[in-house]
């Protein structure tokens, strides 16, 4: 099972992480250069957690801590 939040429905992200190098031009330089781009993903804290569903039964779902704490969810 994928890592998504069955609350928020949060998901892993693609992303970028960016390398500069050089000088700013501020203190003399010519200015940041981008070197490379790095790819890499985002992830949502997400938590497996026992849930009591509205019709009164238990489950175990993952559920992101965002929504734990604006309390979406009650904790069996």
């Amino acid at each position: 099972m994928s890592r998504i939040c069955a609350i928020t429905g949060k998901r892993p992200v693609k992303g970028r992480r960016i390398t500069h190098k050089g000088q700013s031009k501020k203190s003399g330089g010519i200015g940041l250069q981008l070197v490379k781009q790095t790819k890499r993903t985002f992830k949502p804290n997400l938590q497996r957690i026992r849930v009591k569903l509205p019709n009164g039964s238990v489950q175990r779902l993952w559920v992101s801590v965002k929504a734990l704490k604006a309390g979406l969810v009650t904790k069996a």
